[in-house]
């Protein structure tokens, strides 16, 4: 059984993951993590699995959508359909995702974007860059993919510009 309970206090255990499943140029520094899930703007869902800790989704509430920022599973808590659990109850509860993923040139990436592709997910097809959370790293390619978006707000520009906005502060 999974549960998704929000959480304001962050334990070891996610800063843990945090580190291990995310590249440093794909994780902002964690002061400033813990910063914004104090301040309400971040939220932070603990991941349990059968009452155990399983993993994290960061998350914003945006105004026209919500942005997974981050989203771990812990290698021991994974198969059997959790990733899959996990987003159903994401999906139920926000209604309209965005969330950003890597180019398909590793076979990672590759599983990764054929896991949200199951669940309805959609690529769009313009180039996006994530903002860069280190001085020392260049924006990063990414790809922006979405679920549940009206044909009004599924504007790429519009979604590229709030999350510039809201959380990369650009």
């Amino acid at each position: 059984m999974i549960e998704l309970i929000p959480v304001n206090i962050v334990e070891d255990a996610v800063k843990t993951l945090y580190e291990d499943a995310f590249p440093l140029e794909e994780r902002r520094p964690w002061d400033q993590q813990l910063a914004l899930v104090a301040t309400g703007k971040l939220q932070l869902l603990r991941i349990n699995r059968d009452h155990d800790y399983a993993g994290f989704i960061f998350y914003w509430s945006l105004p026209a959508f919500s942005f997974i920022e981050h989203f771990a599973i812990h290698p021991d808590k994974r198969g059997g359909g959790a990733g899959t659990q996990v987003m159903q109850v994401m999906e139920a509860r926000l209604k309209q995702i965005v969330l950003e993923v890597e180019p398909p040139i590793t076979e990672q990436a590759i599983r990764r974007i054929k896991f949200y592709e199951r669940l309805g997910y959609q690529t769009f097809p313009e180039p996006y860059q994530q903002p860069a959370y280190y001085p020392q790293f260049a924006p990063l390619d990414l790809h922006l993919m979405q679920k549940g978006l009206s044909p009004a707000a599924a504007d790429f520009i519009s979604i590229r510009d709030q999350l510039y906005k809201y959380v990369y502060n650009k």
